[in-house]
């Protein structure tokens, strides 16, 4: 359900701004979106797990709240962060 840190890593490097970035807004959407897409296929399979759902609207919020963020300082940071992930404006 969690993102291994093989996997964090990955993220890291395909989205970082520049060398040892962990915290630019880019890259914490791009782990978010990979624990959400976890967490939504964990839910097909658990549809009564409210606590982990919880769990996700926080993320989700989180999510928005740093793209929107993004947006204002950067549009076309955000942009091809939208593009990248795969995410709808």
């Amino acid at each position: 359900m969690s993102v291994t840190a093989e996997e964090k890593a990955g993220i890291i490097k395909d989205n970082a701004v520049g060398k040892g970035d962990t915290g630019s807004p880019e890259v914490q959407v791009a782990i978010l979106t990979q624990r959400i897409r976890n967490l939504t296929d964990h839910f097909k399979a658990h549809h009564k797990d409210n606590h982990s759902r919880r769990g996700l609207l926080k993320m989700v919020n989180k999510r928005r709240s740093l793209l929107a963020y993004l947006k204002s300082q950067d549009v076309e940071r955000y942009n091809t962060l939208i593009q990248k992930l795969g995410l709808r404006k």
